[in-house]
């Protein structure tokens, strides 16, 4: 789960916030497992503490852009059953990305559409590294491991 989807020398969607869009949609979803190691994974690709301590207050925080801010509303909406996504949230996000940049959002949630199932039916257990970094950034809004915590 390391890499873009999108190959990083071509990619016109930053790697890290690829990542917040991952997370944002395996919340819709309810993987926890996928939603701790996108965490870490944004944070390794340089998206800052207060950024992903803000993800969740993301429609209102001034650490994102009008084109982040759709793009994860984007995200939430096609990330749950049924996909939510509108006609109208379509129409913004053109107003901020170009259509190669859409199918790289797109695509980044479809592949964590199916992570998310493959993950949560097998309770993949979470890594130390992805656990730590979901107790510190994503816990204090009510994530916990859940049935991916380690039975050793």
């Amino acid at each position: 789960m390391g890499t873009a989807v999108s190959d990083p020398e071509t990619s016109e969607v930053d790697a890290g916030f690829q990542r917040l869009i991952a997370l944002v949609a395996s919340r819709a979803a309810g993987c926890r497992y996928c939603m701790s190691h996108n965490a870490a994974i944004a944070h390794g690709a340089g998206v800052g503490d207060a950024k992903l301590e803000a993800v969740w207050e993301y429609r209102t925080s001034p650490l994102y852009t009008e084109a982040e801010r759709i793009a994860l509303d984007v995200a939430l909406a096609a990330g749950g059953v049924p996909n939510d996504v509108t006609d109208e949230m379509f129409a913004k996000l053109r107003e901020h990305w170009n259509d190669g940049q859409i199918v790289e959002i797109v695509a980044m949630i479809a592949l964590f559409g199916f992570l998310n199932r493959w993950n949560d039916t097998f309770a993949t257990p979470i890594e130390d590294g992805a656990l730590a970094v979901g107790e510190k950034y994503l816990a204090p809004h009510g994530w916990d491991a859940g049935r991916h915590l380690r039975n050793e």
